[in-house]
């Protein structure tokens, strides 16, 4: 009796641990890092100095409320094709971990935590960002342009642009031309960041039927799009030394890795359209990009 008692007990405790590991997972904790770094390094800027450690914890608590209960709903919305996808299929609705009524009202409720906090113990400016920045992100880009459109990751981009602007507003309690600079680094940066891991993961799109554009428009056009975004992105990451707001060694940082990741990107651009091992490779590049240039916006020289 004992025995099975114990048992038991560990079957719940593992029960448990399982959904608990389900709920983490909905809020996609690894892009939440970056989001949040991004965030972060916008209020040490602004401030020129580290934030208090009270404004720092409030306003990323705030933000990790409003991008996982973003990040939920997303997942909620895209259950179906998430299903049909290798690179989903594994995410915890799909699996049948928790059922999509929980997940609704578990992303509901983060993203009322995130406007409440933010309110009332940082200020409205910042709160009110976060919650635009959900909307772009769960009902603009996911209900809306995400199966619509080929433009959804270009328009879509916004959505993850909005933590550099939060952090700034935390602050300063205004929004300036620095900030706005930061929301266009990332909102240039994610369509050659996506487009790369959509030619290489091509099949899973078609598959899920959403029109990315390797699979509507072909390779080449994606290629030729890629290299004038990632152009774009470089120019708009070395425009914010010019603002005053940043130091010498962020202009040295961002225009190497500048010139690194359009390398890369040049490199795919004239890969032939039927292999894909650029494709891989500028995905690689282009996650170590946006992490190195905001952390050279922290060094004050």
């Amino acid at each position: 009796m004992a025995s099975y008692t114990a048992t038991q007990q560990q079957l719940e405790t593992r029960d448990a641990m399982t959904t608990l590991r389900a709920f983490v997972a909905l809020t996609k904790p690894r892009i939440q890092i970056l989001l949040v770094f991004t965030a972060y390094c916008a209020m040490v800027v602004a401030g020129r100095r580290l934030p208090s450690i009270r404004l720092t914890i409030l306003t990323l608590i705030g933000l990790v409320f409003a991008t996982g209960g973003s990040a939920v709903i997303n997942m909620w919305f895209d259950r179906d094709i998430d299903a049909v996808m290798s690179r989903t299929k594994q995410r915890p609705l799909p699996m049948g971990l928790l059922s999509p009524e929980t997940a609704l009202i578990y992303g509901l409720a983060l993203v009322a935590s995130s406007f409440t906090l933010l309110a009332v113990s940082v200020n409205l400016l910042s709160a009110v960002l976060a919650l635009l920045g959900v909307f772009y992100y769960a009902v603009i880009y996911t209900m809306w342009l995400k199966r619509t459109t080929v433009h959804n990751t270009v328009i879509g981009g916004g959505a993850g642009a909005f933590p550099p602007l939060i952090g700034w507003a935390a602050v300063t309690g205004h929004v300036g031309l620095a900030p706005l600079l930061m929301f266009a680094i990332i909102f240039l940066w994610q369509p050659p960041h996506f487009w790369a891991l959509a030619l290489y993961k091509n099949m899973d799109y078609v598959t899920a039927k959403i029109p990315m554009m390797p699979a509507v428009r072909g390779a080449r056009h994606t290629k030729i799009q890629s290299l004038i975004y990632a152009s774009l992105l470089v120019m708009s990451t070395v425009a914010l030394y010019f603002t005053g707001t940043v130091g010498v060694v962020y202009f040295v940082v961002s225009t190497v890795f500048g010139i690194v990741f359009l390398g890369y990107n040049i490199r795919l651009f004239f890969e032939p359209d039927d292999q894909t091992s650029w494709a891989k490779r500028t995905f690689l590049s282009s996650l170590m990009y946006l992490p190195v240039v905001f952390l050279a916006m922290c060094i004050p020289l």
